[in-house]
């Protein structure tokens, strides 16, 4: 075997020996984080114009860090998509642990007024929500996480006394 054989295969075996520690880059065993809507704040309310705030929790259940990239969301109320958007900051949760972010939120909702009043006019009855989001994860390559979350909420808690 001549020496350019010879280098050629040392180059190469030391290529595959050094690229395999990076095949963790690509493949995790970690557990998928979980992503929860804690809380609607309104901010500001006019005739054509609603503010919110959306927190939303990110819980980690793994044992690395989690990058998250970005979370694409849509909110329902019924039926009714109350506000739908993008939140592309990025933030670091710590090992088994949670965040909680505030998402600022702009819309109209008086399109959809009657079918709103009339979800929410019996004030004990409870309405229903849905959140259907994908949260971005990932430093170099990064992952998509969708999340489904559904549930009810009574508007009598939301209504002061």
């Amino acid at each position: 075997m001549n020496s350019r054989a010879r280098i050629t295969k040392t180059i190469a075996l030391v290529m595959m020996l050094a690229l395999s520690g990076c095949a963790s880059w690509f493949e995790s065993t970690d557990k998928n984080p979980d992503l929860h809507l804690v809380k609607v704040e309104l901010v500001k309310a006019k005739l054509l114009e609603q503010h919110f705030k959306l927190r939303f929790r990110v819980d980690n259940p793994s044992d690395s860090t989690l990058t998250v990239r970005g979370l694409s969301y849509s909110l329902y109320l019924g039926e009714i998509k109350l506000t739908e958007g993008e939140y592309d900051r990025w933030f670091s949760v710590e090992p088994n642990s949670f965040k909680v972010f505030v998402v600022p939120v702009r819309t109209n909702l008086w399109p959809q007024v009657r079918p709103l009043i009339k979800l929410l006019e019996s004030p004990d009855q409870p309405v229903p929500y849905r959140l259907d989001g994908t949260l971005e994860t990932g430093l170099f390559f990064g992952s998509d996480v969708h999340v489904v979350r559904k549930g009810e909420i009574m508007p009598g808690d939301f209504i002061p006394e």
